[in-house]
């Protein structure tokens, strides 16, 4: 049996944390739990020595803060497992995951993913996101399968790792820049040998104004992140080989985010953006046959006029 490293980074999370470590205890699974204290202020430690003296298998390591991605590169470090699962300390997983996915473990996948629940913080199911169900696909296949219909494709919380493969493609959440997993998860997919995406939801997102994850503080420097990650993962594109294909889709999904993301900003802030993106020169990177594709989202967030002067 394939063991799981399961990292939860913890911040502050003393009303949720309980819930989501005994969510991962009750998978009847080779697990180890490696809770990674992200410089917390209030309960949490005191909830992680009561959980560490319940369950044997918890690895605990305390660090000042250095925000989710840089807990999150620590957890790996120090995991020893076969395949590593990372779950946010204000959400909880379903107790048959990891069932599900041991199969595809012990035929040594790089990646699998699983869906995914919104849900509110008494359990309530808010919304079920579907994905495309498939096995023993390429990662630029599964990225051009996704990439346009897939609403989860970023978060990293969705997917099992082999821990091998991570290693060997050197993989780090880039610390100290909002959209961690916007900026990552596709750059893995592509760079996977095999990966299965299956019909199970797996995973519970907590809606709450709280988490680590979460929030609308920051808004032009979340924007500007996201820049970051585009030119961040040009440098990937150049630094590997990809199939035309795959290069011009993915360009198309990251340019879609930044396009979008002027939506969210208001007065200076959206004008500072949009002045950035402008210069990028985003369109060449529009292709005929996703144009439509693109539009259409831009209606639903930003006026068409607004499309045009990027272009």
């Amino acid at each position: 049996m394939k063991k799981i490293s399961v990292i939860i980074p913890v911040y502050n999370a003393e009303k949720t944390l309980e819930k989501c470590v005994e969510s991962v205890e009750k998978n009847k699974a080779n697990l180890e739990l490696i809770l990674v204290n992200d410089g917390s202020i209030d309960g949490s430690d005191k909830i992680i020595q009561k959980l560490k003296e319940k369950y044997s298998n918890i690895q605990y390591i305390k660090k000042e803060n250095g925000g989710l991605s840089d807990a999150r590169n620590i957890g790996i470090e120090k995991a020893t497992g076969d395949y590593i699962s990372f779950v946010d300390s204000d959400d909880y997983i379903d107790e048959e995951l990891y069932k599900n996915l041991a199969c595809y473990m012990e035929q040594d996948y790089d990646l699998i993913k699983f869906r995914i629940n919104t849900v509110d913080e008494s359990g309530k199911i808010i919304k079920q996101y579907k994905s495309e169900v498939f096995e023993k696909l390429s990662g630029e296949e599964a990225f051009n399968l996704l990439f346009s219909s897939d609403e989860m494709l970023e978060p990293s919380c969705g997917y099992i790792y082999n821990l091998k493969f991570w290693n060997e493609s050197k993989f780090k959440f880039a610390k100290g820049l909002y959209h961690e997993d916007f900026g990552l998860t596709p750059l893995v997919i592509i760079k996977a040998k095999k990966v299965a995406s299956i019909d199970f939801y797996g995973y519970n997102y907590v809606q709450t104004s709280n988490s680590i994850t979460r929030g609308n503080n920051n808004n032009l420097k979340r924007a500007l992140d996201l820049i970051v990650h585009y030119n961040n993962m040009i440098i990937f594109l150049n630094q590997n080989t990809f199939s035309k294909k795959t290069a011009e889709n993915i360009k198309i999904y990251y340019t879609n985010c930044l396009i979008l993301k002027a939506n969210e900003l208001t007065g200076k802030d959206k004008e500072i953006y949009i002045n950035k993106i402008k210069k990028m020169k985003l369109h060449k990177n529009i292709k005929a046959r996703n144009l439509k594709q693109l539009i259409k989202k831009a209606i639903l967030s930003i006026s068409i006029s607004l499309y045009l002067k990027i272009r």
